[in-house]
């Protein structure tokens, strides 16, 4: 079918609908002018209304046979006002309406936004007996600036972000005699998963992992822990000795 000017869009179509606040009148004002009561379903309390015998309409005035009351629930459904939109409305469209490869692996990766993994460039002296955040002071990637490498050293969950995440991190911690080293994840203030080891005398890797439920505002931190009697050093030359990394799995 030929016709003038751009190609007209998809559409969508629903119905307009209005209610309105009853009182014991018989006058109300329409949001859209009609030509006849015909281009309206008028309901009161649930029943519709019979065209021209139970009320009139023309341009915005809606002109009732009898009066309403405070307490009766009136709306009007516009027959002759079709809304067209471009986009399909909510939940209306399945999986058999998609084409196979539709939706882009772009599309599917943006689900598990904001991600981030950071490390450190250089030794961190831990103190001993005492808890130290764990300074990851570069960043691999970080796809909502979420994570602060300079001062908290945490990362924030941005609004509209909330769900379960994945959260890993791993250090390293140099060859000396402790009864205990000690790798903390807190959230909020609070711890939520640890790793260690007893093992003195010898280098290794403190590892966790775990998965939580994150609101928006929520925040990460990595600590450390040893007592072998002074203080010592996290390994962190790189991002294969000490790193922390986070990302969104799901609502």
């Amino acid at each position: 079918m030929s016709y003038l000017g751009n190609a007209p869009a998809l559409a969508f179509t629903s119905f307009q609908k209005q209610d309105f606040s009853t009182s014991a009148t018989t006058s109300y004002s329409l949001d859209h002018p009609v030509a006849n009561a015909n281009e309206l379903a008028l309901f009161i309390n649930f029943v519709r209304q019979e065209p021209t015998t139970a009320y009139s309409a023309s341009g915005t005035t809606l002109t009732l046979t009898s009066a309403t009351s405070s307490s009766d629930d009136m709306y009007c459904v516009y027959l002759g006002k079709a809304v067209q939109t471009v986009n399909p409305p909510n939940a209306s469209v399945g999986t058999a309406q998609l084409i196979n490869d539709a939706v882009t692996k772009d599309k599917l990766l943006a689900h598990n936004y904001p991600a981030f993994f950071a490390y450190r460039t250089a030794g961190q002296s831990i103190s001993n007996n005492t808890v130290t955040k764990v300074q990851m002071n570069v960043e691999l990637f970080d796809t909502d600036t979420a994570y602060d490498n300079s001062t908290n050293y945490r990362f924030t969950v941005p609004s509209g972000k909330a769900g379960k995440y994945y959260i890993s991190a791993y250090a390293r911690h140099g060859n000396f005699t402790a009864a205990r080293e000690v790798l903390l994840l807190y959230k909020n203030g609070s711890i939520i998963m640890q790793g260690e080891s007893g093992n003195a005398g010898a280098f290794q890797t403190l590892q966790i992992s775990t998965v939580s439920e994150l609101s928006a505002g929520d925040y990460l931190e990595l600590f450390g822990f040893q007592n072998s009697g002074s203080s010592q050093t996290l390994v962190g030359d790189g991002i294969y000795q000490s790193g922390f990394f986070a990302y969104r799995i799901g609502d």
